[in-house]
Formats: C-alpha cells, structure tokens, sequence
C-alpha cells in the first residue's frame, strides 16, 4: 500500500517535468516525445543533439530523478512491446518479445483467454505491414497450438494494416536518433 500523499508527489513531479519539457523540446530539437508511465520515448535530430546532452538536462529537472538512455542498434529501437526499425524514407513497426519471452504457459485458463485476448487485440489495433502482421499471426497461432487451445481463422480488421496512415511526419527533418 502506497502513502496518500504518493499520487500528489508524482502529480508535482509530472508538473515540474512538464514545466520544463517544452524549453528541453526547443533546445534539443526534439521531433517526438512520447511517456508511458516510466518509459519516455524521445526521436530527435541527431545532427543538432546528442543523447548524452539530453540526458544531462534531463536529470537537472530533479535531483532525486535519474533516467537512462537506449539508443538505437542497427536503426532498430525496442520501446516497451514495439521494435521501431528506421529507415531512409520512415519508421518500421513491429511488434516486440523480449529475449525471455516463453510461448507456454502453467496460468489458470481464465488468465491464458484474457492473454489471447490482448495478443489478438494488440495485433489488430498497431500499424503493422502486411508480412509483419502474417508473421506475427504466425506467432500467435504457434502460441495457442502449444498451449492446446483450438485454432479459430482470425478475421482481420476491417482497415487492414496496410491501409492505415502512418506517421510519416517523424522522419522529414533528416536523420533522427531515438532515445
């Protein structure tokens, strides 16, 4: 059980870094700044910032912050549950298993369903290009095969991947790193 005060000291934390954030975005050129809970993603231009610049200003927002950096290997960057793999044109989706990651499961069942749930979800609702969402399908239908559960056609979204939009406005100002 958390203290009562604990939601007012991340709300005056999530102000201070807010607070800041927009003269850090102007100083460090930063082209898209997304936060999940603890994990920020940061794409910025590298020919303007470095991320060991960044991450200095950063941890002066607080003394009792620290934030750590991963960049990009190989153009790729894994982010929570998505790989980003940049390219000369725009940015790649796909989804992310980390290297721990078991296709078997000792779960009560109830918990496996609501898991396939998500997968299946999860696959639907991210922009994923037509031989990353067959070979993610390809996943999931390994997944349930190995857990015993019965293997039903999935039925696409109705906009299928490839007709989403993608966010090409995320590679215009040249090269970009990403935090």
């Amino acid at each position: 059980m958390s203290a009562p005060s604990s939601g007012l000291i991340a709300e005056i934390l999530l102000h201070i870094e807010h607070l800041h954030l927009a003269h850090l975005t102007h100083k460090h050129n930063i082209i898209n700044y997304c936060q999940y809970v603890d994990d920020i993603l940061l794409i910025f231009d590298s020919n303007h910032t470095n991320i060991q610049t960044i991450l200095k200003d950063f941890h002066a927002l607080h003394p009792k912050l620290h934030f750590t950096a991963e960049a990009e290997r190989d153009h790729t960057l894994h982010c929570l549950d998505i790989s980003l793999h940049r390219t000369p044109t725009n940015v790649r989706t796909a989804i992310y298993r980390k290297p721990t990651f078991t296709d078997t499961s000792n779960n009560p069942t109830h918990h496996k369903y609501a898991a396939v749930r998500f997968q299946f979800k999860r696959l639907d609702s991210y922009y994923l290009q037509p031989e990353e969402y067959q070979h993610e399908l390809n996943i999931l239908h390994n997944i349930l095969h190995n857990n015993s559960f019965p293997i039903k056609p999935h039925k696409p979204p109705i906009h299928t991947p490839a007709q989403q939009k993608h966010p090409e406005h995320l590679s215009k100002n040249g090269p970009v790193s990403l935090m």
